[in-house]
């Protein structure tokens, strides 16, 4: 009953057509005389046009049900016109059971092609859903990582800031008591300078990574830039820190800020000297690789855990009792903006390397 409902409720255009393709066909067997036989199997033929049709359009039902209105119209033309001849009435009786037979298997394959047309576009339509909640999924995950990262970055702020606070109060407390001698006046002045000092450090560095300036491109000798930050490197290390230098000859000239270039590579210079109090060898290189610029800067330090390999370029996070933590930070924010990377690694012996690529797509 409910196939029934379905095939009355289909568009009247189709079966207008059916009917009209069948009026016809009958009135051509009708109409042509007897003894053009060969007419009378063309429109014989025509009888599968309205049939596939209508199982195409309409399933099976369709299909069987025009199927028996052909053959409705079409057994009396074969019992009038073909009375004489029981061997050809016997074949036009059995093109009668063809019509029932292409209509119910076209209308199968056509009821088949339709669910799975159907099926496919309610899974179009879930995968459309799933692809809208996971955009929403994506946006909230990523506004709470950018929360989370504020919330980083003022806890370690804060965090930074109280300390030098803390011994710039101390300090003060120390001055305000009147039998303070010279000597301890001085050496409290000292403090507060060194604290202050460090305060202005914590400060320039938080907007290098809070304002980060954009590119000045021009066309940079990377072997000039490495003499240079070593010879800046050299005045402020430490005894017992060495310095060595491998570059590849005639290595490509870069293409990007200079001084940003010499910020990443002296920041990572810097924090080799610092994880190396009791000396060791700082080594950076430079070379072409696999389409990139490669700078690398190893050390001899304790290294870094490795469960803290992934937070070395965090805001704020450091493994030194005297660092700000935004170093790695900054030299992060410069790489990115310049199109490379940044990593770190552990070296076999001891130490860390840091690898910094730039691509060569900006070099010549």
């Amino acid at each position: 009953m409910a196939i029934l409902t379905n095939f009355t409720k289909s568009r009247w255009l189709p079966v207008l057509l059916v009917a009209v393709s069948i009026a016809i066909t009958s009135a051509g067997h009708y109409r042509t005389p007897k003894d053009l036989i060969l007419w009378h199997g063309i429109f014989q033929r025509l009888y599968y046009l309205p049939v596939v049709y209508a199982a195409i359009v309409f399933g099976w039902v369709g299909g069987l049900l025009t199927a028996a209105v052909c053959a409705i119209l079409y057994i009396p033309h074969i019992a009038t016109t073909w009375a004489g001849h029981p061997h050809y009435s016997l074949e036009q009786y059995a093109e009668i059971l063809m019509f029932f037979a292409v209509g119910g298997v076209t209308g199968i394959l056509a009821d088949r092609e339709r669910k799975r047309k159907k099926e496919l576009q309610q899974t179009a339509e879930e995968l459309r859903r799933v692809y809208r909640e996971l955009q929403q999924s994506f946006e909230q995950v990523k506004r709470a990582d950018r929360l989370s990262a504020i919330g980083q970055l003022a806890a370690g702020l804060v965090h930074e800031i109280r300390n030098p606070l803390s011994s710039i109060d101390g300090a003060a407390e120390v001055m305000e008591e009147p039998d303070v001698t010279p000597e301890i006046r001085q050496e409290t002045i000292g403090i507060i300078r060194k604290e202050c000092a460090r305060l202005n450090r914590l400060l320039t560095s938080l907007l290098d990574f809070a304002r980060p300036r954009r590119p000045e491109w021009r066309q940079v000798d990377v072997d000039r830039v490495i003499d240079a930050v070593l010879n800046l490197v050299r005045h402020s290390a430490g005894k017992g820190i060495e310095f060595e230098k491998e570059v590849e000859p005639r290595l490509p000239r870069l293409l990007c800020d200079e001084e940003q270039l010499s910020q990443v590579i002296l920041n990572l210079a810097l924090n080799s000297v610092q994880a190396m109090p009791r000396g060791g060898q700082v080594r950076i290189s430079a070379r072409s690789e696999n389409g990139d610029v490669l700078i690398q800067v190893s050390d001899q330090g304790p290294g870094i855990p490795l469960e803290h390999l992934d937070r070395v370029f965090d805001p704020f996070f450091t493994t030194k009792d005297n660092g700000t933590g935004l170093g790695l930070s900054v030299v992060h924010q410069i790489v990115s903006q310049h199109g490379g990377s940044v990593a770190a690694a552990p070296n076999r012996a001891r130490g860390i390397t840091f690898s910094v690529r730039f691509p060569l797509s900006k070099a010549s």
